[in-house]
């Protein structure tokens, strides 16, 4: 017997991978008018996690899994960062044997379990009639299969590295954009008073808009991207030149966590893998930075030239959503919603030229969504182009 009673029928909600502004006021945008419709709401705490950890007894007590979604909470939550539904990065199809709920222990002994029957299920006895899913392409990408085995499921795509296939634009990446342009303003006082080369690293493992948007605005001389492998030496000098024409003396370069330098590989923290098999980037900036000092006296004179490195990581994702990332979530939480209420599942809610649409869900696992090299960064320059932007999207950059 479900724990939530009908009434014209139940929407699920949850929020996966990782955090970033403009979840709350999608959460809400659903919450509130799917009430006002005669929907009852369920917020699914912890993404795809809280699903499997679902206890099928009565009196059982999983608030930690889910709750009922009220417009008090949702309209407190809205105004904030983050997820109040929390979020995690489990794949429900591949399960370590560690990771396996206690109940299920005795039936899911493998060293990966695929709980996907137990999602199904788990689903199905809360009420959830219909499911929103708010992610990244990881996230999403097993929306697709839980689509596929018959749920109700619609998608709202999120991740402030923009690179979900089928959309111009993914929440959280504006105020990305945003913080990101502001920091490197404030950091570079540091910069020019010691006249060095200020490195930031900044996020996208395999896309580098995150690192190309605020270059291209101005807030940096130099970027380099996981989509070209890069020249050192080329960095090195260019960014010397930089330092030269400028007054202040010093140079800014902005590097994507997945950046490889020539010939190189990515730079991860550690070698532990989360469930959809990515290990934690993190180092590169660090190395481009020392690489930087070192070569830096072949094209300064025979002068080092010393570094400022920074990490801008968790800091551009915390925090209040922007004003674009306040209006995109209403309307990609309205229109998720717009879709239950015509019978129509599967699809996943887009921007793609300017205007709010729908595309099927499984373009998520169809394509990979890059920035096009030949089209957008010089790399003569390590710099995007400044041209044809006639007919171009907001973000420049978009689904090819």
């Amino acid at each position: 017997m479900a724990n939530v009673q009908k009434s014209k029928g139940t929407i699920g909600i949850l929020t996966g991978g990782g955090d970033v502004p403009g979840l709350n006021p999608a959460i809400r945008a659903v919450t509130v008018r799917a009430l006002r419709e005669g929907y009852k709401v369920v917020g699914l705490r912890r993404g795809w996690g809280g699903i499997i950890d679902v206890v099928r007894e009565k009196k059982h007590d999983n608030s930690n899994n889910f709750i009922e979604l009220t417009k008090n909470v949702v309209d407190r939550a809205a105004r904030t960062g983050g997820t109040f539904l929390h979020s995690s990065r489990t794949k429900p199809s591949a399960v370590t044997r560690e990771r396996v709920p206690d109940q299920h222990k005795d039936k899911y002994k493998d060293k990966v379990n695929d709980l996907t029957p137990e999602v199904v299920k788990n689903l199905e006895w809360i009420g959830i009639d219909y499911l929103i899913a708010i992610g990244g392409d990881d996230t999403l990408s097993y929306a697709v299969h839980l689509f596929k085995q018959g749920v109700n499921v619609n998608a709202i795509p999120k991740t402030m590295d923009n690179d979900v296939p089928g959309t111009d634009y993914c929440i959280g990446f504006s105020t990305c954009v945003t913080r990101t342009i502001n920091m490197t303003n404030n950091l570079r006082t540091s910069a020019g008073s010691h006249e060095r080369f200020m490195v930031l690293e900044v996020f996208g493992r395999y896309a580098g808009f995150t690192a190309m948007l605020p270059t291209m605005a101005g807030a940096a001389h130099r970027c380099i991207i996981p989509e070209y492998a890069f020249n050192i030496e080329q960095l090195t000098e260019l960014m010397t030149i930089d330092r030269m024409e400028n007054p202040s003396n010093y140079s800014i370069c902005l590097v994507s966590e997945g950046a490889m330098f020539e010939g190189g590989e990515m730079q991860f923290q550690d070698a532990e893998k989360d469930a959809y098999g990515h290990a934690k980037l993190g180092g590169i900036g660090d190395m481009v930075s020392a690489k930087l000092k070192e070569l830096s006296p072949k094209y300064n004179n025979g002068h080092t030239i010393n570094t400022i490195t920074q990490k801008l990581g968790y800091l551009v994702r915390c925090g209040d959503p922007d004003a674009i990332d306040s209006i995109v979530p209403m309307a990609y939480g309205t229109m998720a919603l717009d879709l239950i209420m015509r019978n129509i599942h599967g699809r996943l809610v887009v921007l793609k030229n300017g205007r709010y649409d729908h595309v099927p869900i499984e373009v998520v696992t169809s394509t990979n969504k890059l920035v096009n090299v030949e089209k957008h960064y010089d790399t003569e320059r390590l710099h995007p182009f400044y041209r044809d932007f006639e007919m171009l999207p907001l973000f420049i950059m978009a689904s090819e």
